[in-house]
C-alpha cells in the first residue's frame, strides 16, 4: 500500500511522522508546494487551482490513497480533488473533529480553533462541531505561527511573544484543535503558554485513528518516504531529517 501526503510545505510532515510511528502504509510519497507556500492567505479558487495540480503531480505514483494534510486545502478543496481521482482522498479536519468528539464528552465545553485565515474563515470546523452540539466554540486566525514554523523555530523568546499576541485575551480552553499541520511543531509552546491544562488535537493523531476506524491495519514495518517539492526540495528534505 502506498499513501500520498500533500502539504503547502513541511507542516505535513507531522502527519507523516504520525504515519511513521503508527505504520498502516508500506511507502510514503510526501509533496510540499513550497513554492506556494502558505496557501492560508489565498483565495478560494487559487487553492483550489493549487489542489488539483497535486493530483497531477501524484498520478505519477500509483498511489492507493491521498491525504491533504493541509487543513486550508481540506476546508475548500476535497469534492474538487476528488472528482479527479480514482483513489480515496483524506482531509484533516473530519478526522480532528471525530478525536475531539471522542474525548470531550461535555458539549459546553470551551473548544479553541486556532489555523489560517482561509481555514478559519472557512467555518468548517465550527460548523461541524456545532453540529455535533458543541456551542461554546472560538475560532482564531493565527496564520504568522506557519512561516514561523518553516523557518524552524519551535521555541524561544520569538515564538513565545507570537503566543502572546495571539492569546492574551483567550480564557483557558478545555481543548484546543490544532487546525494547520505546522501547529503540532509547537505544540508544547501552546500547551505551556496555557499551562498544559487545555487538551491539544493533532491532526496526524487524528488521521491515524480515523483510518484504523476506516479498516486500515497496522503494519509491523516503519514505511519508506519519499521527500518531494515545488521548490527547494534539499531544504524540505533537511526539515524532514530533523522532525521525522
Amino acid at each position: 500500500m502506498k499513501i500520498g501526503i500533500f502539504d503547502s510545505g513541511a507542516g505535513g510532515l507531522t502527519v507523516a511522522k504520525s504515519l511513521i510511528e503508527q505504520p498502516i502504509f508500506n511507502e510514503i510519497i510526501y509533496y510540499g508546494d513550497t513554492a506556494r507556500v502558505p496557501y492560508g492567505t489565498k483565495d478560494s479558487n487559487t487553492i483550489i487551482r493549487y489542489a488539483l495540480e497535486a493530483i497531477e503531480f501524484f498520478n505519477n505514483f500509483n498511489i492507493d490513497a491521498l491525504i491533504t494534510a493541509c487543513n486550508t486545502v481540506s476546508a475548500y478543496a476535497l469534492p474538487s480533488m476528488r472528482s479527479k481521482a480514482n483513489y480515496p482522498i483524506f482531509g484533516v479536519i473530519e478526522p480532528g473533529i471525530l478525536a475531539l468528539n471522542n474525548k470531550i464528552e461535555d458539549k459546553n465545553a470551551n473548544i479553541l480553533i486556532i489555523g489560517t485565515r482561509a481555514t478559519v474563515n472557512s467555518r468548517r470546523y465550527e460548523d461541524e462541531l456545532k453540529k455535533l452540539g458543541f456551542s461554546n466554540i472560538t475560532s482564531l486566525q493565527t496564520g504568522m505561527l506557519v512561516p514561523i514554523v518553516e523557518e524552524g523555530i519551535t521555541q524561544g523568546k520569538v515564538l513565545d511573544a507570537m503566543l502572546e499576541y495571539y492569546f492574551k485575551d483567550i480564557q483557558t480552553p478545555d481543548a484546543i484543535i490544532l487546525g494547520c499541520t505546522h501547529f503540532p511543531l509547537v505544540a508544547e509552546a501552546i500547551g505551556n503558554y496555557f499551562s498544559n491544562k487545555p487538551l491539544l488535537i493533532h491532526s496526524g493523531d487524528a488521521v491515524v485513528e480515523y483510518l484504523f476506524n476506516k479498516g486500515y491495519t497496522p503494519l509491523e514495518k516503519e514505511p519508506q518516504i519519499t521527500i518531494y517539492a515545488s521548490d527547494n526540495v534539499i531544504g524540505l528534505r533537511q526539515i524532514a531529517s530533523q522532525w521525522l
